[in-house]
């Protein structure tokens, strides 16, 4: 059985507990959808660390922080801060409010990310704050020794202090996520 499924049956079951409406539940699973069908269709394995990121961002939001709307679960689900090609586009241009939230996501490395941050509207860090972590907790698999360590420099310069100013569950995260990284995951 494909992943995505039971991954797609956990963000439905995660979404309605948080409320939202069966629209929004909709959306979710659309562009839930969509997300996956680029992996599949650009060969990623099932067991690939990226095969459920989309989901496993959105289920950051549903779970650390209670999220309910649904746009900005969407836009956790549709983003990629380190692949800007696995952005379901034609997905998230059919839906106008995805869409404008989605462009105000800033990829991992932007020259303007910490700005960018610092004055999108609350919904957009969050699911910004989400897809990321959710890249970092996967960050020890790769294989270049150097991307990890600017993964790590600018989750301490950037997220970290966003997530500090964000919520206090995210601040825990990202906080204890920079300190056991650095001891365990940045020698070569």
């Amino acid at each position: 059985m494909d992943r995505a499924r039971p991954m797609g049956h956990r963000l439905d079951e995660g979404a309605a507990e948080r409320g939202v409406d069966e629209v929004g539940r909709q959306r979710i699973a659309r562009i839930h959808d969509a997300a996956m069908e680029l992996r599949r269709g650009a060969g990623v394995g099932q067991h690939h660390r990226d095969y459920l990121h989309p989901g496993r961002s959105a289920l950051i939001l549903l779970i650390d922080l209670g999220e309910a709307d649904a746009t900005t679960l969407c836009a956790a689900i549709a983003f990629d801060s380190e692949r800007a090609d696995w952005i379901p586009r034609a997905a998230v241009a059919d839906d106008r409010d995805l869409a404008m939230r989605v462009a105000e996501l800033p990829p991992a490395g932007a020259d303007d990310l910490a700005e960018r941050l610092v004055v999108a509207d609350e919904a957009v860090r969050r699911a910004a704050l989400a897809e990321r972590l959710d890249q970092l907790r996967h960050a020890h698999l790769w294989p270049d020794l150097e991307a990890r360590r600017r993964a790590h420099a600018e989750a301490e310069a950037v997220y970290a202090p966003i997530a500090r100013r964000t919520h206090p569950v995210f601040a825990r995260r990202y906080d204890w996520w920079c300190g056991m990284f650095a001891t365990r995951h940045l020698t070569g």
